[in-house]
């Protein structure tokens, strides 16, 4: 069963899709759309739900405001507040609060990327909040966006999109993290997943860095959790 449309805030575009595993004690795993902070939704991002739930794993894909009606940080906040209302509703949608993961594609990744260095204690929450995250195809290194044509509606200028890159944060201490991207993508797209990959290893992070054969930036996020696929194994494994 899936409840649709639940408002975890008041503003435009704050909703999410839940699909409750039916069990209290149940693992939740979150997805963030990707589409360049300006395309798609969460109704395009109900896919791996089936093989969530088969596999006794609760699943919810969020929506946030694209651009250029919000910007990239107002998109993150909103991310931020969903994670709060899932882990502070927890109880009353059916699973536990303390084992909450997180995937993100392409644009996806950056914001789940962002989540997992967010400073959650001064937010109100626990600071392993995120127990877990898989970053598929993503974005870590903003400053090459700023010189091309998916620029006009961000707006973002060097100094934000430095800030704003997950590459440059502190990386100390996160969450165990698969990092990964089809063998079918664009050389851009593997550079940035192999460069913040590196960087959260010589952190000293628990991290898998490693590229999903025969997929591309677009066909990766249909093995996100099936059991019959590498990047769904270890998914799966990694939430056990």
């Amino acid at each position: 069963m899936v409840h649709k449309g639940l408002a975890y805030g008041v503003g435009s575009g704050e909703q999410l899709d839940w699909f409750p595993a039916g069990q209290p004690d149940a693992a939740l795993h979150v997805f963030i759309h990707g589409g360049y902070w300006q395309a798609l939704s969460k109704n395009e991002s109900t896919f791996a739900a089936t093989d969530f739930l088969a596999n006794g794993v609760a699943f919810a894909a969020i929506d946030y405001t694209l651009a250029p009606q919000a910007s990239i940080m107002h998109m993150l906040d909103q991310c931020r507040r969903s994670i709060a209302w899932l882990h502070t509703n927890a109880q009353a949608l059916g699973f536990d609060r303390d084992r909450i993961y997180l995937s993100g594609s392409s644009a996806g990744a950056h914001l789940a990327a962002l989540l997992l260095v967010t400073d959650w204690p001064s937010l109100g929450m626990p600071g392993d909040v995120i127990k877990g995250a898989t970053l598929m195809s993503g974005i870590f290194d903003l400053r090459p966006i700023c010189h091309t044509y998916v620029n006009e509606p961000l707006g973002l200028d060097e100094p934000t999109a430095a800030e704003l890159s997950p590459l440059f944060a502190d990386l100390a201490d996160l969450a165990p993290t698969i990092v990964c991207w089809g063998a079918n993508e664009t050389d851009e797209f593997k550079r940035q997943s192999r460069e913040f990959g590196a960087a959260m290893q010589r952190a000293g992070n628990d991290v898998q860095v490693f590229e999903v054969p025969a997929r591309n930036h677009f066909d990766i996020v249909h093995t996100l959790a099936a059991a019959d696929e590498s990047l769904g194994r270890r998914v799966l494994a990694a939430m056990t």
